[in-house]
Formats: C-alpha cells, sequence, structure tokens
C-alpha cells in the first residue's frame, strides 16, 4: 500500500501579510499543496493522508468547494482526512453539510473511530477536533484488532493542550504506520513507523529548514513499512543568518556582505539577519536599501560599539561620564549590564557632542 502523508496545510492563511511579499504566501500555500495532488497522482499512491488544519481557520463554502475539486482529480486516491485545532468542526461548520467526492472519507468524529477500505486491506483510525484543545491523552491504552489488515493512525497534536502524546506507547503499538499533524517541522520517530508530516510550506519566521510531506509504501504481506521518504514541496525558505562585525566593518562592507549571503542562497527565500561582535562606535549601520531590494524580513542589530572604557575614564573622569562608567563598569558584567554601560556612555558621548 502507497501513500502519501501531509497536513498542517492551513489553506486560507496569509504568512508575513504585512509585508510586501504577503500574497505571494498566500498563493503558495495553495499551490505547493496542489503539487501535492498532483504528486498523489504521479506516484500512483493508494490513499493520502491529512492530517488535520487542512483549513488555517473554519472554512468557507468557496473553500471546501476549491479543496473538493482538487481532490476530484485524483479519482483512484483515497484521501482521508481528519480537522485539526485550526479547521475544528463546529455546530455551524459548512462542514458538516458539505458533499465530498466519491474518493474523499473525512472522520469527523470527536472519538476515535475507523474506515476499512477492503480492496488495499487497509484500516484507518482517527477522530477530529470539535474544541480548540484536547488536554486529555486519549491516544493512551489504544485498543487496534489484531487481524491481517493494514492499520493506519491519524492523530492530530502532541502538546500539553493539544493532545499530549506517549511516543514510547505508541511505538508499541500494532500500527503499521503513524501519520501526525500540528508541529510544522517534518521528522520521524520511532525508526519510521511514527512521522509528524509538518507544513508543506514554511509559515513563519521560526519555520526553517526544508518543508514538504512523506511518501511511504506498506508491505500487504508484513504490513510492515518498507520506505518512507521525505520530499521537499516548499517554494522557498525561511533562513536565519548571523553576520559578524568589527571595528573595522563599515556599513558599505556589511550591505556588501548581506547581498553576497542572499544571492549565494537564493533571492526567493526569506531572510532573517542578526547583526552580532564590536563595531567602530562612530557607525550606525543603516541597511534599508537591503529590505527593499531582498525579501528580508528582519534584521536584529546586537552589535556593541567598542570603546575604550579606560581611555575614556581618564578623559571624563570628573563629569558625567566618567561617573556613569565607574557606575557601571565591573567584571563578568551580564549582557544586559554590557548595553546599559554602552548606550549610556553612546548617549552621553553624543549630548556632549552637542553642547560643544
Amino acid at each position: 500500500m502507497k501513500f502519501i502523508h501531509t497536513g498542517d496545510i492551513h489553506w486560507g492563511m496569509c504568512p508575513d501579510a504585512n509585508k510586501p511579499w504577503g500574497k505571494e504566501r498566500a498563493q503558495a500555500i495553495k499551490d505547493t499543496f496542489r503539487i501535492i495532488i498532483e504528486k498523489a497522482k504521479e506516484m500512483d499512491v493508494d490513499c493520502l493522508f491529512i492530517s488535520g488544519d487542512l483549513f488555517h481557520r473554519q472554512p468557507l463554502m468557496k473553500d471546501l468547494k476549491e479543496v473538493n475539486y482538487l481532490f476530484s482529480t485524483i479519482p483512484a486516491v483515497k484521501v482521508i482526512l481528519i480537522a485539526g485545532n485550526h479547521d475544528r468542526i463546529r455546530e455551524n461548520s459548512a462542514l458538516l453539510s458539505f458533499t465530498w467526492s466519491p474518493n474523499v472519507t473525512f472522520i469527523m468524529d470527536e472519538d476515535l473511530t475507523s474506515v476499512y477500505f477492503e480492496d488495499i486491506n487497509t484500516e484507518v483510525h482517527g477522530f477530529s477536533y470539535h474544541t480548540a484543545e484536547i488536554k486529555a491523552p486519549l491516544l493512551e491504552d489504544i485498543q487496534v484488532p489484531l487481524n491481517s489488515r493494514i492499520q493506519i493512525l491519524m492523530a492530530h497534536g502532541g502538546d500539553t493542550a493539544h493532545l499530549p502524546i506517549n511516543f514510547n506507547s505508541l511505538e508499541l503499538s500494532p500500527f503499521s504506520y503513524i501519520a501526525l499533524g500540528h508541529i510544522h517541522k517534518p521528522h520521524v520517530l520511532a525508526d519510521g513507523k511514527i512521522a509528524y508530516c509538518g507544513s508543506p510550506e514554511p509559515l513563519d519566521l521560526t519555520e526553517t529548514g526544508s518543508h514538504g510531506f512523506y511518501a511511504g509504501e506498506i508491505h500487504p504481506v508484513t504490513r510492515k513499512l518498507i520506505n518512507l521518504q521525505f520530499i521537499p514541496a516548499a517554494s522557498l525558505q525561511y533562513i536565519p543568518l548571523a553576520v559578524n562585525v568589527s571595528r573595522d566593518t563599515t556599513n558599505g562592507e556589511l550591505c556588501d556582505r548581506i547581498s553576497n549571503e542572499i544571492e549565494n542562497r537564493g533571492s526567493q527565500h526569506i531572510y532573517r539577519f542578526r547583526i552580532r561582535g564590536m563595531r567602530d562606535p562612530d557607525i550606525e549601520f543603516d541597511l534599508e536599501q537591503l529590505t527593499v531590494r531582498y525579501r528580508i524580513a528582519e534584521i536584529i542589530d546586537d552589535s556593541e560599539p567598542q570603546y575604550d572604557f579606560s581611555a575614556l575614564f581618564a578623559e571624563h573622569s570628573s563629569d558625567m561620564i566618567g561617573f556613569y562608567i565607574q557606575a557601571l563598569q565591573k567584571e563578568d558584567m551580564s549582557p544586559v549590564e554590557k548595553k546599559a554601560l554602552y548606550y549610556g556612555v553612546n548617549a552621553l558621548l553624543h549630548t556632549t557632542d552637542e553642547r560643544s
């Protein structure tokens, strides 16, 4: 039995909504999901598992129709999905009255249930969210019939507020594969038996690394997972980078270094830069020009002015600058104390310059 495992699509979300590329990110979510649908057909899989949060919020009828159209283009693939905390089932949900394509099975019950597909001898277990949180460990002591069927579990959660999971006990369960959603970083646990699919597109600055989906195969006789492959599909990555500066680093040099990093890694990606090190006290880095040319979501300047405090104290021993240095400077200063000293001296020096 061949399958694709995805989830956390968040159809309808607009990442980086306050950035010039916000609308492109919203469209990329839909485009990448379409790619997954096309891959399901191309790879001739039996099942497409969607482990919750297909939608970012309660779906409108138009959203359901758009997604259902995509499902209808792969009639030979069994699409099985559950609702997560974002697209949970509500009393007035359009999901309750929607008619899906014949190849779609939405496990909507809030209690664990299963559906059996005789032609591929596969039984899929799962349940949907009907509340924003599930704090009970509902997967504990799950009872699965010991028979000749391929057993699949779909679930959405893994933290204290959203279905706490004991992975050790799940690993010992008789499931052939456990398709998890909710955690947006794709990763495999328990020697390939359990996997978080992650979000196909990264959805914010914290979701670094490669994103895509899992494709797997289960042996029809042994009912063991014989192959599980992560397939990258995202249109871009969020990339955090640290840039070290020194007293000799000029604003122009820093701009060139950042530009080169972006060009080498790909200008389609979205970047967050953190500037570190000791800079010339006379230099204030101005990198606004870069945020116009590239997709830079954030630049954090943690650089510090490299003052010679001994020389400054000798020069200003009888004025406010000297008193300030004497009061704050000490051995083993914390980062906060250092910043207070640097920024305070910088402000006092600028005040002195303006008065002279």
